[in-house]
């Protein structure tokens, strides 16, 4: 394969790849970063001796966001270790939960799932590998994989997904709201302390002209309530609450056309994340449903 036919391959997977890494690590931000890694070990690969590339390629994505997930989240560690012989669950925790429920309750669990038990559920239970193929990308034998992937899933199952969707909407219109009206106080309480902002350089550049007329203050990287609060406080009139993903997010669409996305994560009522997207690739990529 030439390196031409290597690139527009991995083109045509990096859609796939992306979602399998969002789903691990609830940040498109931190998924790109894992596909745009995988592109360069890929590069450094002896693509000859690879035989099956999609395979190959969700490996490595696989392996890169679990990494991310453990650096991020230690705590979790303990969630991974292999389980007692006979623990295993049967029956219905045994069928995978419906497809149109399992991206936003795997998301809103996403911080209470071990590392092993996120990447366990994600690849088997949305992208539909075999526990044969998921058992050596998690060091495990394919009976522990099934088990990881089962207490996923009856974390998922416990989930109401149309309330959770509710309060997170609610969190996000009073955020848009507050940043509106440039109600600090407001967007301080609504803010977790520690929340990140991340924006990609397309949709910082973008909006740089526009500040003078509300545009956010974006910058590549904020963190901290203080530092969020100031990009958003009487800002951002034009953007609104969308699905974004399946997930309550926001988007700026003033013509209709989405030119930046909002994807938020919160937990416990507090924004803990924020990633501004604009670039066109990563636009094309992730449904959005205006409202």
């Amino acid at each position: 394969m030439t390196t031409t036919d290597l690139a527009a391959e991995f083109t045509r997977q990096r859609p796939r790849l992306r979602a399998i890494a969002y789903r691990i690590l609830g940040s498109h931000h931190d998924a790109e970063d894992a596909v745009q890694e995988s592109w360069l070990r890929l590069q450094q690969a002896d693509a000859g001796a690879i035989e099956n590339l999609e395979a190959w390629l969700t490996v490595v994505v696989s392996r890169l966001s679990l990494d991310q997930v453990r650096s991020a989240a230690s705590k979790h560690e303990d969630l991974d270790a292999d389980l007692p012989a006979g623990s295993g669950d049967t029956g219905v925790e045994d069928e995978a939960v419906a497809a149109d429920e399992v991206g936003a309750a795997m998301l809103v669990v996403l911080d209470a799932l071990g590392p092993l038990e996120r990447l366990a559920f994600v690849l088997h239970d949305i992208f539909g590998l075999s526990f044969e193929r998921i058992a050596p990308i998690v060091e495990r034998t394919p009976t522990a994989a099934r088990q990881l992937a089962s207490r996923a899933r009856r974390r998922v199952r416990e989930v109401d997904v149309e309330a959770e969707r509710s309060r997170q909407r609610e969190a996000v219109e009073a955020f848009l709201r507050a940043s509106r009206e440039g109600d600090f106080g407001t967007l301080l309480r609504l803010l977790d302390p520690e929340v990140e902002l991340r924006a990609d350089a397309e949709v910082v550049a973008a909006a740089a002209p526009y500040a003078e007329h509300g545009a956010p203050l974006l910058t590549t990287r904020a963190r901290g309530a203080d530092a969020v609060a100031r990009v958003f406080a009487g800002r951002a009139r034009e953007t609104r609450w969308a699905e974004v993903d399946g997930l309550v997010g926001a988007a700026y669409a003033p013509d209709g056309t989405v030119q930046a996305l909002y994807s938020v994560r919160i937990r416990n009522g507090r924004i803990t994340r924020i990633d501004v997207m604009g670039a066109t690739d990563v636009l094309a990529d992730i449904p959005v449903t205006l409202h």
